[in-house]
């Protein structure tokens, strides 16, 4: 672990020396503009007496210099950007290995307590899992990842497959974060553009399939060559001219609205096209050997040059049009027919590239997400990956952990669930342990089932599909009780049961909305259902008498306990899993320290 808070305090380091270095000749190169500034006007005030030739001759070498000198601090600002950006992105990974993922996005808008598990497991919002993962800078990729999270794999090759890319590009840390520096300098393309995108991949040709569009392109600028230098010459009149100039601007603009609709569909993608095009400049052409990202390079092939020139392109035609209200743009529309040319190149370009853009989307947003789960790989390096077992079921690990407890005070616990015994009971007392083991078991399992390193010293599981049912709420909206809804839950497990699927089933106290009665009677009717539908999975309780059924279905069936020591006025707790069933319960103990008062009798 050292290894990994060592390469981003040294990456830091060595950013923070460019960019003292870079800004130290940013400031030269203000200084040396401003000479040639001084420089310029000096030379016209000695020469003002001269004729024109040398004072346009001197000028033009000081304006000369003034464009190097511009475009040298512009090259060198965009290097000082991207390594103060990578500083800033290596300083956030150093918190986020400290458990602080404040810097990340975590998706809270994929909150939501009608899907299997993701609720229950914390893995959207503030603190969550998929914010300790999410490094992706795409919204394309973003959902990539996020679907990646609510549909994990349930076939072994594919897992196997996921892996094997995620332990090629795992290493590759400068790739990953060139990917993610790019990506946020050029910025983030708002939610819905890709929308955008795909109604202008899928708009009709008009221009460039009109024979005496493309022809006017290119004689007009001839044409209007011709007149002004006749205009100059004496050989056309100002009247003349001004008529020309008034058929020609109707002409440039006689179809204004098909214009229009194909700007309003493009306004906003001047930027993101560069963005995509820096972005998969920085993956394609990589010599990968795994081969779910040696397909993503496929996908990004072009037929003439590359993918990131040809939306380059793109991006450039569709930047003519955004400056077609300013003065200048409509006089070169005018006279050039520049907007008709814009809008025919952004016609053949979708003719040529259209097919191929919306796979090279899905191959960028794919690269996205896949390097999010590399960089969780690297910052993990104490992670192990498990095996896929190929017959249902079979969940055995040692030593599993919670990722996101802190390394130096998480207790680890193994699991073994097989053929027999199909289902885990826990008892314990309160805070003993048993509901972070349960989210500790799942997530471990969601992480293999979605080709992750997991957080354990060795894992095997087999890939069904995962329910929890461990925080369950009513909903006033609805009109809906705790109870309802926690038979809601369950109903829904029965249903995908007696439907065939092969699930991985963990349950946090069932039936809490009910009396003690009834929920010891529906307990056992609900385990008894779950046996006879050839499922696996665990259930945790309070109720010590679940730990019965033990005796019942011993083949199926195994007791296993978090304890509570209490000594004197002393609670304590080991939070390692035990076999048998729990011994010391400690809500009267809890409540006497809280001040309540508990008869002795009770």
């Amino acid at each position: 672990m050292e290894n990994v808070y060592r390469y981003y305090r040294n990456t830091i380091n060595a950013c923070s020396g460019q960019t003292k270095k870079l800004q130290k000749n940013i400031h030269l190169l203000g200084t040396m503009r401003l000479f040639v500034v001084i420089g310029a006007m000096a030379t016209v005030w000695f020469l003002k007496e001269s004729d024109w030739e040398p004072i346009a001759a001197a000028l033009s070498l000081f304006v000369i210099a003034f464009i190097v000198l511009m475009v040298y601090h512009t090259l060198l600002s965009n290097k000082k950007t991207y390594a103060e950006t990578l500083i800033d992105l290596c300083s956030s990974e150093l918190k986020g290995l400290d458990y602080d993922f404040s810097s990340f996005d975590g998706a809270p808008d994929m909150i939501g307590g009608e899907h299997p598990f993701s609720l229950d497991l914390d893995i959207f919002g503030r603190n969550s899992l998929f914010q300790s993962v999410n490094r992706t800078v795409t919204v394309m990729g973003r959902e990539r990842l996020a679907n990646i999270f609510i549909n994990p794999l349930t076939g072994k090759d594919a897992i196997l497959q996921r892996q094997e890319a995620i332990k090629e590009l795992t290493p590759l840390a400068g790739l990953r974060q060139d990917f993610y520096v790019n990506g946020l300098i050029k910025g983030r393309e708002p939610q819905g553009d890709n929308h955008l995108l795909t109604y202008l991949l899928n708009d009709s040709v008009f221009f460039a399939g009109n024979p005496l569009w493309k022809l006017s392109t290119r004689i007009v600028p001839l044409v209007w060559i011709v007149l002004i230098a006749g205009l100059a010459l004496g050989y056309i009149a100002l009247s003349l001219f001004s008529i020309l100039f008034m058929i020609s601007a109707l002409t440039a603009y006689a179809r204004i609205g098909r214009i229009n609709k194909l700007h309003m569909s493009v306004n906003r993608l001047e930027k993101i096209l560069l963005t995509y095009s820096a972005l998969i400049k920085s993956v394609e052409g990589g010599a990968f050997t795994s081969g779910l990202l040696s397909g993503i390079n496929k996908r990004l092939t072009c037929r003439k040059g590359t993918a990131s020139q040809a939306i380059k392109k793109l991006s450039a035609h569709i930047g003519i049009l955004d400056q077609r209200a300013k003065f200048t743009a409509i006089l070169l529309n005018i006279f050039t027919f520049r907007e008709i040319r814009a809008v025919i190149a952004i016609e053949q370009w979708k003719t040529e590239h259209g097919p191929d853009a919306q796979g090279w989307l899905d191959a960028l947003a794919d690269f996205d997400a896949l390097s999010s789960l590399a960089g969780f790989s690297f910052n993990h390096p104490g992670y192990t990956y498990p095996c896929i077992a190929d017959a249902y079921f079979e969940m055995s690990g040692k030593a599993l952990g919670h990722p996101l407890i802190n390394r130096n005070v998480c207790v680890k616990n193994d699991i073994t669930i097989g053929l027999n015994p199909c289902f885990m009971i826990i008892t314990g007392a309160n805070m003993a342990g048993k509901s972070t083991y349960l989210r500790t078991v799942g997530i471990n399992f969601l992480l293999a089932t979605i080709g992750a390193p997991v957080c354990a010293d060795e894992l095997t599981v087999y890939p069904a599909s995962l329910v929890t049912g461990l925080r369950t709420s009513d909903s006033l909206t609805d009109n809906e009780s705790y109870f309802f809804a926690e038979l809601k839950r369950l109903k829904m497990i029965i249903d995908r049961l007696h439907n065939g699927e092969q699930l991985f089933i963990i349950l946090d106290e069932i039936l809490k909305g009910t009396n003690s009665a009834d929920k010891q009677k529906g307990s056992f009717a609900l385990m008894k259902q779950l046996l006879a539908c050839n499922s696996r999975g665990i259930i945790a309780t309070h109720d010590l008498a679940l730990g019965d059924l033990e005796r019942d279905f011993p083949d199926n069936i195994k007791n296993y306990r978090f304890e509570a020591d209490i000594t004197g006025d002393t609670l304590s707790f080991s939070y390692k899993l035990k076999e048998g069933i729990a011994q010391n319960m400690n809500a009267c103990f809890l409540m006497r320290e809280m001040g309540i008062a508990i008869a002795e009798n009770t």
